[in-house]
C-alpha cells in the first residue's frame, strides 16, 4: 500500500492525528491542513502556566488568550478539542530547571526543555493514550525517512528555523512526529489561515519566554527563590573590584549595558561565579570562546558519534546562538566528553545554552543533534589568569 502524505501506509480518514495547538497561526494551519486532507484530526492545547498576567499581552503563547484561539480555531475546523492542565508539571519540568541555571550562572533555553519534557514525553503520552498515530506540531523543521529511518533537517523557511530548539529530540520520538510546516514558507501558512477563514490569521507570533513576562526573567527567579539575589561584587579581570550587584541572575556573559558600573573603557560580563557570587567584567576580546565542552548531548547521525569524533574529529557546523546562522567547526571527544571547536570563535558564549550540529552549510541540512554547553572559557581569559597570577576561580 502506498504511504500517505505522513508517511504511512494507512488512508488518511483511517489515521489519527493528535495535533499541538498553541493557538497561534502555525499549529492552527497544520490543523486545518490535515483536517482538510481527511485525516482524524484531534487538538490538543496545554495549559502551561498561570497566565492570568499575560492573558492580554501579545508575544506569549499558551497564556489564557490563546487557549481561547485554539478552541475557537477547532470549533472551526469542526475537529475534537482539549485542554489539558500541565501548570504543576510545567512548574517542575521547565520553570524550576530555568531559575536554578540562572542561579548558578548559566543561560538556559526553557523553550528546549519545554520540547524535551512537556511536549515531547507528557503530550506524547496523551497523544498515544488518544489512540493517535503520529503527532503534529506547527515548528518550521523537516522530518523525512532516509533509507527507512527518519531524520531532521532544517526548514524551508530559513528566518523561520526552529531545529536549535529542537536538538534533543530523540530517534524514538522523531519516529511519531510530524512537521507539516517544514516545507513551508511564513508568508504561505499565513495565506492558508484566511483561506481556512480561521481569526487568528493575521496573530502576532509568539516571542517572549512564554511564562516571563516583559522579557524580566529576573523577575521571575525573585518571585520562585528570593533568595537567589544575593548581593557580591563586581570584579575586573585584573582583580580590582569595581562596585557591587544585587544577584548574578541580573547578568548574562556578553552583557554590556547596565552594568550599574563606572569604568574608563567598555566593559562586559566575562563570567558568573555563583559560588562566590562575582560578575566577572572585562574588555570585548576577552570573551572569545573557540572550544566548548558539552553535557547532555543527542546524536542523530546515522554512524555512532565516538567513531567519527575519534582523531581530529568531525567537521560539521555549528549553531550556539539561536538567531546566528551555523558556523564551521568540529566536533570531537577526549575521556569520554565531547567538545566542539568553533573554527572562527564566537564571543559570549554561557554555559546552559545549545550547541547544535548540522551536516554542512546548505540551507536544508541535515540536524545531527547537539548538547548544552557544560563549560566555554574564553582564551583570553585563560591568558589573562595566568599573566596577572590571578586565582583559578577566575577561570
Amino acid at each position: 500500500m502506498d504511504l500517505n502524505s505522513l508517511d504511512l501506509p494507512k488512508r488518511p480518514e483511517d489515521t489519527r492525528v493528535v495535533v499541538a495547538m498553541s493557538g497561534g497561526v502555525d499549529s492552527s494551519v497544520v490543523a486545518g491542513l490535515l483536517a482538510r486532507e481527511g485525516y482524524d484530526v484531534v487538538g490538543v492545547t496545554l495549559q502551561l502556566y498561570d497566565h492570568g498576567e499575560a492573558t492580554h499581552r501579545k508575544g506569549a503563547c499558551c497564556a489564557g488568550q490563546d487557549i481561547h484561539d485554539a478552541r475557537r480555531v477547532a470549533q472551526a475546523l469542526g475537529i475534537p478539542h482539549y485542554v489539558l492542565d500541565y501548570e504543576e508539571r510545567f512548574k517542575n519540568a521547565v520553570m524550576e530547571p530555568f531559575a536554578n541555571a540562572y542561579r548558578q550562572g548559566e543561560t538556559p533555553v526553557p523553550c528546549i526543555a519545554c520540547n524535551q519534557s512537556v511536549k515531547f514525553v507528557d503530550l506524547m503520552e496523551v497523544a498515544k493514550d488518544l489512540g493517535a498515530d503520529v503527532l503534529a506540531t506547527g515548528h518550521y523543521v523537516q522530518s523525512k525517512l532516509v533509507e527507512g529511518k527518519r531524520r531532521l533537517f532544517r526548514p524551508v523557511d530559513d528566518s523561520r528555523d526552529q531545529s536549535y530548539f529542537l536538538f534533543a529530540t530523540t530517534g524514538e520520538q522523531l519516529d511519531f512526529l510530524r512537521f507539516p510546516l517544514g516545507g513551508m514558507t511564513k508568508p504561505a501558512v499565513r495565506e492558508l489561515a484566511r483561506e481556512f477563514g480561521l481569526e487568528i490569521a493575521e496573530k502576532h507570533d509568539s516571542q517572549d519566554i512564554c511564562f516571563v513576562p516583559q522579557g524580566k526573567y529576573a523577575d521571575v527567579i525573585r518571585k520562585m527563590h528570593p533568595e537567589a539575589l544575593e548581593e557580591g561584587e563586581i570584579v575586573h579581570l585584573d582583580g580590582r573590584v569595581l562596585g557591587k550587584h544585587e544577584g548574578i541572575v541580573n547578568y548574562t556573559v556578553g552583557q554590556r549595558k547596565g552594568l550599574g558600573i563606572a569604568a574608563g573603557e567598555p566593559l562586559y560580563v566575562i563570567k558568573l561565579e555563583h559560588r562566590t557570587s562575582r560578575v566577572i567584567v572585562g574588555p570585548r576580546e576577552a570573551l572569545m570562546t573557540k572550544t566548548v565542552r558539552l553535557r547532555d548531548v543527542n546524536w542523530l547521525g546515522e554512524r555512532e558519534l565516538a567513531s567519527l569524533a575519534a582523531g581530529n574529529g568531525m567537521p560539521i557546523e555549528v549553531k550556539v546562538r539561536s538567531t546566528r546562522p551555523p558556523q564551521a567547526g568540529a566536533v570531537h571527544m577526549a575521556d569520554g566528553e565531547v567538545f566542539v571547536t568553533l573554527f572562527a570563535g564566537e564571543y559570549g558564549i554561557s554555559p546552559g545554552q545549545a550547541c547544535v550540529f548540522y551536516a554542512d552549510e546548505s540551507e536544508t541540512s541535515q540536524v545531527l543533534g547537539g548538547g548544552f554547553i557544560a563549560e566555554a572559557v574564553p582564551q583570553a581569559l585563560v591568558a589573562l589568569t595566568t599573566r596577572l597570577q590571578l586565582p583559578m576561580a577566575f577561570v
